[in-house]
């Protein structure tokens, strides 16, 4: 018996030591070769899948298989370092050295993570302290010219998001910006993101990397990770700046002397009624008498224990803009959980994130600014008694900060996004992942405008919208007019999947096996107008006032019959990764997605991927050579699609008002069909071919990527004009258009120097892309290959359009009359449609394709220099070779009508008698290259500070410091998404220069 108990305890004791043996926790902290904590930096036990990743604090804590064991740690452009642990080392501070290549970072991609070294597609990753800094809450801008490939536009409007394109263009509808996906949450609005709270950005840009988002990936799709909390001790931070901002540059319209010499010169003279005698600068008159001031707070606690992590964070972001009655505010809370149970191998996580945005809006914005520009000098603001000056005589003049004073226009959000996830660590390799989500956005918007508008003219009172769009008449009613619309969308979803890593031998095999539910509403609330108000003082919050059944002929606006929307999404996907000595690597992906705003015939579709690499590095005729650390030829092909820009309603039948009729003495309301049903409408898809090599040389001193690609979209939707007789209706949406993006992209990193006190590293991205219209045809389209748009109805411009869509050319292809100078008259003269000479030449007959929206090149270029606690990064941002159409610069170069309202300096030596001077032509299409130097910031980083303060930097930043350019408007940073890009229309919001100054204290 005591010989059994003997034989129990020993087994027992052999099993403890055993058990001991084979789970050892190992935490620490990864460091450069300077001190500084590394986010994100790889932990990976060696010879085993078990990996982890560092916080934002460069702190892990790992769980390895014996107390011998031995890892590794990496970091994008540092050595790799293993470390023995021989027993005793449980806490480790590891210092890498510069020099490794970027392939050894770890990125996430759809449903997992994986290393560079083993990609076998086009992934660019951008770590936070690699993103724009400034006085910018917009996370487009953030990305700004760090990746290739990758235009952003955007203006100084602090209520509009930027433009995002990746890659081109690629479909004719709105909807052109990458898929967002917020800590594995598809779908997620990126305005609730903090920049402050961003970890990592992956970028995935062909197919083969973005297929298994399936429906969802044809524009490119942007993995956003963000900080997660340490096991190993509480944190306090604070980040915050404050800045100014301030225009940079303005029209060079005429003064009061300068206009006042032109008309006395040329024989025309100013109404009574306009010339006061003043000398007034409108452009001026609708800022700010001082400076815009913008800034941001963020404070964040993040900690743990042994079995859990939490990330807590606030931001106040507060944006005014350079415009009167312009500015943003926000404020952002989030908390981020993460709890491990039994033995570690289930891990909860808790993400809750809740974004309340305000915006005020200048009033009638883009009518405001047109009107700032063609107002007259010699016209006050204000009349001596106090009163705002205006004229209602003249057609279309109006004082804009009148405009600015009498209005209201306010937006207010609410963005919730949470999720659950689960995480269960299950034998022989398995993972099972369930994520459910939920989103809702709720949206407030109100307008008003006083009595004063009533003054106006209903009959000449014009909006001035973005291109493509046309302006339409205003009536503001009478005795104030009130708009006001509340709307919450919802996004629920369910996914769910089960990963498996497995190394048998010199075999890796990375698989993932998943589903995916989700169904949106959209539009679920109401919207009202009305007019006639007994006071001013309302505003919109009291619609209950109005008297509008008095006003004859009033109708109020209930908003869109088709706001209310509810669609469904369902996906099944499949991913396999199989790597051969991390040589040959192989991955293949597919997706079967479902939508129910597609046909009842056409609702789902299939989106494969296939990918491969070779690590040529790693075989044995390179071991010899020191030239490359790394290199890796890799190529791919996919297939995605693209669910957005359509509604739940784009394939049905729908009956609805279509007008009036006369019926016995009297005009009736007529009702019926206003959309033609498809039930054979199925997706837009987009394959995108790619091949591209990574390579590091010279000990990781140089690194890089280049990718070339071929993208085309078939079966490309669109609203097609078809023979009344087949549909009644006259357009149908239908499937018929194709579409080509070809390019090639270029990225390199450099340490050109690197001394004990001084170091000087450089990153150049370069991208050009070159986008074409195949085919704009269906079985039913009547309209030919193709169609004149974009009318931006300037004075005497009726029916001039400045673009078309055009099989064999681009988007964006400006389509317009040719400028031949002046004939011995002196009047303006252009070619007609044969090449000959004429003054009098016709609308869309005599149009010549004279340019292209599109750049040729993009460019980002970034320096950053250090001197013992000093840092100093210089970011240059570039576009080269696009055109841009300047319309407003044509809209006021009209000498014949200087007697009404101003023109540009430029126009000083005009004929006031060549009534085609401003006509929209090739003469008004400029080169819209630009190289500008984005931001240059100075910090200097204290270090550790008393006991409790672990680091705290200052910083200053200058955004926007100066711009090299031939371009003669505002600024040559015009719109480059949409439909209608490059098409400078009189509603540019001015470009601003910002001064900031920020404090990142560590607790």
């Amino acid at each position: 018996m005591e010989k059994l108990k003997l034989l129990l305890l020993a087994l027992f004791f052999g099993f403890s030591i055993n058990t001991w043996a084979q789970k050892t926790d190992v935490s620490g902290v990864v460091l450069d070769d300077k001190g500084i904590p590394l986010p994100a930096a790889n932990v990976l036990e060696k010879g085993t899948s078990n990996t982890v990743t560092t916080d934002f604090d460069g702190k892990f804590r790992i769980s390895v298989s014996n107390k011998n064991a031995t890892l590794v740690f990496s970091f994008i452009g540092f050595e790799d370092q293993p470390v023995k642990l021989d027993g005793t080392k449980t806490n480790l501070s590891i210092k890498l050295q510069s020099g490794t290549t970027n392939l050894e970072q770890v990125v996430v991609v759809g449903y997992g993570k994986g290393s560079r070294k083993n990609l076998t597609t086009a992934v660019t990753s951008i770590k936070a302290d690699e993103l724009n800094r400034g006085a910018i809450s917009d996370v487009g801008q953030l990305l700004q010219g760090k990746v290739s490939g990758l235009n952003i536009s955007s203006s100084g409007d602090p209520t509009k998001t930027a433009s995002v394109v990746l890659r081109g263009a690629s479909t004719l509808n709105s909807s052109q910006g990458p898929f967002y996906v917020i800590d594995g949450v598809p779908g997620v609005d990126i305005s609730i993101i903090s920049p402050d709270d961003i970890a990592t950005i992956d970028v995935l840009k062909d197919a083969a990397a973005t297929a298994i988002y399936g429906n969802r990936a044809a524009n490119g799709v942007i993995m956003v990770t963000t900080k997660r909390g340490s096991k190993d001790r509480t944190q306090i931070a604070y980040n915050g700046y404050y800045g100014f901002e301030e225009v940079s540059n303005e029209l060079n319209m005429m003064n009061a002397d300068q206009l006042r010499a032109f008309t006395t010169k040329n024989n025309l003279n100013f109404t009574p009624e306009n010339d006061k005698g003043a000398n007034t600068d409108w452009q001026k008159e609708i800022l700010r008498s001082r400076r815009a001031v913008s800034s941001s707070h963020n404070i964040s606690m993040s900690g743990g224990g042994e079995h859990g992590n939490y990330t807590a964070s606030i931001t106040s972001i507060q944006k005014e803009g350079v415009l009167l009655k312009s500015d943003f505010s926000r404020v952002i809370a989030r908390l981020s959980v993460d709890q491990y149970a039994f033995d570690d191998k289930l891990k909860i996580g808790l993400n809750v994130t809740n974004s309340t945005s305000n915006y005020t809006n200048v009033p009638q914005r883009n009518t405001v600014l047109l009107q700032a520009v063609s107002h007259l000098p010699v016209s006050p603001v204000r009349n001596p008694d106090g009163s705002f000056f205006e004229n209602f005589v003249s057609t279309g003049y109006f004082n804009p900060v009148a405009l600015i004073e009498h209005g209201t226009d306010e937006t207010k959000t609410n963005n919730l996004v949470g999720n659950i996830t689960a995480e269960l660590k299950l034998p022989w390799g398995f993972t099972y992942n369930l994520n459910v989500a939920h989103q809702r956005l709720s949206t407030s918007h109100g307008e008003f405008y006083d009595s004063y508008y009533s003054r106006y003219n209903s009959a000449n009172f014009y909006n001035n919208p973005d291109p493509p769009q046309t302006k339409t008449l205003i009536n503001f009613g009478v005795n104030g007019s009130a708009l006001r619309n509340s709307y919450d969308n919802t996004n629920n979803i369910v996914e769910s999947f089960l990963n498996w890593d497995k190394t048998l031998g010199g075999h890796k095999i990375k698989a993932v096996l998943g589903y995916s539910w989700q169904e949106n509403t959209y539009g679920d609330g109401f919207q009202a107008t009305a007019t006639n108000f007994p006071v001013d003082n309302v505003g919109y919050n009291n619609l209950a006032l109005s008297n509008y059944t008095s006003v004859n002929g009033y109708v109020v606006n209930f908003g869109d019959s088709k706001a209310y929307q509810k669609t469904r999404l369902i996906g099944e996907f499949v991913r396999l990764n199989y790597g051969y000595k991390d040589k040959y690597l192989l991955q293949g992906t597919l997706r079967r997605d479902g939508g129910s705003m597609f046909g009842a015939n056409n609702r789902w579709g299939f989106f494969p991927s296939v990918g491969g690499a070779w690590r040529v590095d790693k075989e044995n005729f390179m071991k010899n050579q020191n030239f490359f650390t790394d290199l890796k030829f890799r190529g791919s092909y996919g297939v995605t699609g693209n669910s957005s820009g359509f509604n739940a309603y784009t394939a049905q039948f729908i009956s609805g008002s279509v007008g009036t009729f006369y019926y016995n003495g009297q005009q009736i309301g007529a009702y019926g069909p206003n959309q033609a049903a498809n039930p054979d409408l199925k997706w837009e898809k987009t394959a995108t071919a790619n091949v591209g090599v990574d390579f590091s040389i010279l000990k990781g001193k140089i690194t890089g990527s280049v990718d070339v690609y071929d993208k085309k979209t078939t079966d490309m939707i669109f609203n097609y004009a078809v023979n009344p007789v087949l549909v009644p209706v006259g357009t149908i949406v239908a499937n018929g258009g194709t579409m080509s993006n070809k390019g090639i992209e270029v990225s390199l990193g450099a340490t050109p120097v690197k001394t004990a006190n001084f170091s000087w590293s450089t990153n150049l991205n370069l991208a050009s892309n070159k986008n074409r219209i195949v085919k704009l045809t269906n079985p039913l389209f009547i309209g030919g290959d193709s169609i004149r748009r974009v009318q931006p109805d300037g004075g005497g411009q009726t029916g001039s359009t400045l673009q078309i869509f055009k099989e064999g050319k681009p988007l964006g292809q400006f389509f317009t009359l040719k400028y031949a100078g002046k004939d011995a008259n002196g009047v303006s003269q252009y070619y007609d449609k044969n090449g000959n000479l004429t003054t009098t030449p016709l609308n869309g007959v005599d149009y010549h394709y004279v340019g292209d929206a599109q750049p040729k090149l993009l460019l980002g270029w970034g320096n950053t220099f250090t001197y013992k606690k000093f840092d100093l990064s210089v970011f240059f941002r570039g576009v080269f070779g696009n055109k841009i159409f300047n319309a407003t610069r044509a809209d006021l170069f009209r000498p014949s009508t200087a007697m009404t309202t101003n023109i540009l300096v430029d126009a000083q030596d005009e004929s006031p008698n060549d009534l085609n001077s401003y006509k929209y032509s090739s003469r008004f299409i400029e080169d819209g290259s630009y190289l500008r130097l984005d931001n240059m910031t100075l910090g200097y980083n204290f270090g550790k500070v008393g006991k409790f303060i672990q680091s705290v930097r200052v910083y200053e930043t200058i955004n926007n410091l100066f711009v090299i350019t031939k371009y003669s408007g505002i600024d040559p940073e015009v719109e480059q998404g949409g439909t209608a890009p490059g098409v400078d229309s009189n509603n540019f919001y001015p470009k601003t220069r910002t001064f900031m100054f920020g404090l990142n204290v560590i607790f």
